[in-house]
Order: structure tokens, then sequence, then C-alpha cells
């Protein structure tokens, strides 16, 4: 769900959730905070970007240091999962060097990319120190990343989310591509929204790729009011998926598996569905152990490479390594 970086929105959006009971126990929020600074500023909403900051902060730290103080916001957010950050990347970004401090009240261009996701990554952190010491739940921080606009955008991606959305500038780099395999970071593709709106065809997906070679990736859904036909639009794009690239039930079971283990539950809830989170639990989740093991061993095999390659010492005798994933 949407909100606006302007003050009070918080409280509106709780009253709205709380009172129609908008809510469910199979049903997690991820709050989008759109990336619309200039346009905030061009109205007069705010006067620098770190009253934007203020806005969409302020309110969750008074919250968790005093749940009476924003009642129904305390109630909302033990349904939140994490953060989204969404607008067009295909955007000019300003040079990094060219953008002053967010206390700063004479620009009015838009932030480039990367410092959005710095100043939100860096926030939700402390949030997240916070309501942790309190034993509240905690927030995970996954843009949309890698949609459109500068490939750069996937090393903010890399570097300060815990994981992103859609991701398909991916193919034009085997370097983040190979980062984002080691590092396993979650990579949540929609390939409907993706051939609507980025796309030429469906097909031209690089999700088959992405999948094969060991990514940690899943389907999901943007905008299924828009882009699917039914009221079934995540069975929509499992059903698209496995016609149209002839996935086996195998790698339909490991996808399922990608997107609990990348899902906003928490672990109790996600560990009732598939079992525990470091092995796999074939009753469960219907994979079998020879996927869930070969794409283990392929994993560790490739990190074993990259740990002997940056340690320096020749002595050693070089691991050996498993299929290239990129070729």
């Amino acid at each position: 769900v949407s909100t606006q970086s302007t003050w009070g929105e918080w409280d509106h959006l709780a009253e709205w959730v709380v009172t129609h009971k908008v809510r469910h126990a199979q049903n997690k929020w991820l709050i989008q905070i759109p990336r619309t600074f200039s346009t905030d500023r061009q109205l007069e909403r705010v006067s620098n970007f770190q009253q934007v900051l203020e806005n969409i902060f302020q309110p969750l730290f008074e919250v968790t240091l005093d749940p009476t103080s924003h009642s129904k916001l305390a109630e909302f957010l033990n349904d939140v999962s994490g953060f989204d950050s969404v607008n067009d990347e295909g955007l000019c970004d300003d040079q990094l060097e060219d953008i002053p401090p967010a206390s700063f009240t004479g620009h009015r261009m838009e932030p480039p990319y990367s410092y959005w996701c710095y100043y939100l990554s860096a926030n939700i952190r402390s949030l997240n120190s916070l309501r942790s010491a309190l034993g509240l739940t905690v927030f995970t921080f996954r843009p949309h990343c890698g949609e459109t606009g500068n490939v750069d955008h996937l090393a903010s991606g890399f570097l300060l989310a815990n994981g992103i959305a859609h991701g398909i500038k991916l193919i034009e780099s085997d370097v983040y591509q190979y980062l984002y395999y080691l590092a396993q970071v979650a990579v949540a593709t929609s390939p409907c929204s993706n051939a609507h709106l980025v796309l030429a065809e469906y097909t031209h997906s690089p999700f088959k790729s992405f999948f094969y070679r060991g990514l940690n990736v899943s389907l999901s859904t943007d905008d299924p009011l828009q882009f699917h036909l039914s009221e079934q639009p995540l069975l929509e794009e499992y059903a698209l998926a496995r016609t149209l690239w002839k996935l086996s039930p195998v790698d339909m079971a490991e996808l399922a598996r990608n997107s609990v283990l990348q899902s906003g539950f928490d672990t109790n809830t996600k560990e009732k569905w598939i079992g525990p989170l470091h092995r796999n639990s074939p009753l469960l989740t219907n994979l079998p152990d020879l996927r869930f093991n070969l794409r283990r061993s392929q994993l560790e095999q490739h990190r074993a490479v990259v740990q002997f390659e940056s340690s320096g010492n020749a002595d050693n005798k070089r691991p050996s390594s498993a299929a290239c994933l990129l070729a």
C-alpha cells in the first residue's frame, strides 16, 4: 500500500486499515514510499529532504517509544512487514557530488535513486534497532530496483536492501548478477507487469535465466488489478510461467519455497509452512532433496572459489567450481 511522505499520513492510513478491518492473518503489508520529493517541494508540502524523512519516520519512532501516542498506528504496524520505494527508475539521476545534505533548503531537483535508498535504509535500520530492543516487530527494506533506468541502481539494492522487486536489469550486468547470486539477495520478479510496462513480450523476461542460474528469485504480482485477468493473480503468474517456460513440478515447488522465504511473515509462520528454514522438508515443500542439495552445493563451491581468489594465497589448492552460471 502506498503512502505519501506528508505529515499525518501514517495516522490516516492506520485509521483506514483498523476501522475498515482490512487485516488478515495471512496478509502482511509492504509500505510503498514514493520518491516524489521534487513534486512535494514544488507544491510546498516540504521545504527540504530532511522534512520528508521526518514525515516518514518521526511518527514511527514516536509510536515505538509510546504506543499510546498513535494507538491505531501501533496496532497497524503489527501487520507491516517492511518498506518499498517506488517511482520511475528511468528518470535521470543527478550526479552524487552535486547532491547537498538532506537539510539543505535550496535544492528542488529529485535526489538520485541511491540517495533515497541510503536515507531510507539508514532510518529503517535505526528504527529496527530500537524496536528490536523493545521486543517489537522489525521491518525489511525491499524497494523496486532494476526495473528500468540505470543498471547501477542494482548496486544500491545489493548494498542497502534486504531484497528487491523486479530486478530485470540484472540481465545487463554479469557482475551484479553474480553478486546477487553469491549473496542470495531476494529478487521478486513480476513478468506480467514487466511485459506490459517494460518488455516487448512476456517471454523476453529474464526470469527463466535467473532461476536456472540459481538466483534467489520468486514470482510475484505487481498492480494485479491492472495487469491480471483473474481473481487469483499470483496463481495466474505461476500458470503463465509454467506454460510458457515449461517449468517442471520441481521448479514450481522450488519457486514456492523461495516465495515463502522472501515473504514478510515471521519465522514461526514460515517454518509452519515449509519446515526449518536452513534445510529442506520435502513433505511440506514438495521439493526433492536432490534439487535442494544441488543448489546448496553449487552455491558453496562458488563462494569457496571467490574466497580462495580473494585470499591471495597461491599455496593452497584451488577448490573445484561448479558449472559457470553466466554461460
